[in-house]
C-alpha cells in the first residue's frame, strides 16, 4: 500500500468515525423528543436494580435520558471519545462498545441502590475515557498514547467529579462501572503493534 493509499483510507476511516458518531448522538436527541412526546414513556427503558424483568433494559438504558439537558451533558463528551476510538475500525468500535454497555449496565443492575431508575450515556462515556487512556499504552501505540493523554487532560478533572458518591441524582456507580469495563476492554480488545500505527 503506497502512502497515498494509505492516507486516502484514513481519511476514509475518520469520515465513516464521523458520520457514525454524528448519527449517534443525532438518535440521542430524537429518542429524547419522542420521550417528551410520549409522556416520557421511555424512562421506564432505565435499569431498575435486582428486578429480573429489568435485565432486557440493560442496553436501551444506554440510549435513554431523563431530559434534554441530560442529553446536552452527554452529546460532546461521546461525540469526540466515540470519534477517536472509532478511528480504529467500525467493527472493533461496536464490540468495544457492545462490551461496555452490557458490563456497565448488568453492573448497575447489581449494585445500584434499590428503587432507583439508571440510564444515559454516560456509563459508555465514561468507558471509552478509559479505553481511550489506557488502550495506547497496553497496544505500544505512541499516537494512541497521545490520543489518550489529550483525552485524560480535557475531560480528568470531569471523570473524577462524575465518581464522587456525594452528587445527587447522579449515578456514580454507572460512571465508576463504566470506567472499569472501558479499561478492561483495552486489555480484551489488544492487538499487536503493526508497523504502521492505526
Amino acid at each position: 500500500m503506497t502512502s497515498r493509499e494509505l492516507e486516502w483510507s484514513r481519511g476514509d476511516r475518520a469520515k465513516a468515525a464521523a458520520k457514525l458518531m454524528v448519527g449517534w448522538v443525532a438518535l440521542l436527541w430524537l429518542l429524547e423528543v419522542v420521550d417528551v412526546a410520549s409522556g416520557h414513556a421511555l424512562d421506564g427503558l432505565g435499569i431498575t436494580p435486582r428486578t429480573p424483568s429489568e435485565l432486557v433494559d440493560v442496553v436501551p438504558a444506554a440510549f435513554i435520558h431523563f431530559g434534554f439537558a441530560h442529553v446536552a451533558a452527554n452529546s460532546v463528551p461521546l461525540l469526540v471519545m466515540g470519534f477517536l476510538a472509532a478511528l480504529g475500525g467500525l467493527r472493533r468500535f461496536a464490540a468495544v462498545c457492545a462490551l461496555i454497555i452490557v458490563a456497565d449496565g448488568l453492573g448497575v443492575w447489581l449494585i445500584a441502590p434499590a428503587h432507583t431508575n439508571t440510564a444515559g450515556a454516560s456509563g459508555l462515556i465514561f468507558g471509552l475515557f478509559g479505553y481511550l487512556l489506557v488502550s495506547g499504552f497496553v497496544e505500544r501505540r505512541p499516537l494512541r498514547v497521545l490520543v489518550g493523554l489529550l483525552v485524560g487532560a480535557v475531560w480528568g478533572t470531569s471523570i473524577l467529579v462524575g465518581l464522587a458518591p456525594t452528587q445527587s441524582g447522579v449515578s456514580w456507580q454507572g460512571h465508576l462501572l463504566g470506567l472499569v469495563a472501558g479499561v478492561a476492554t483495552a486489555f480484551v480488545f489488544k492487538r499487536r503493534t503493526q508497523a504502521s500505527d492505526a
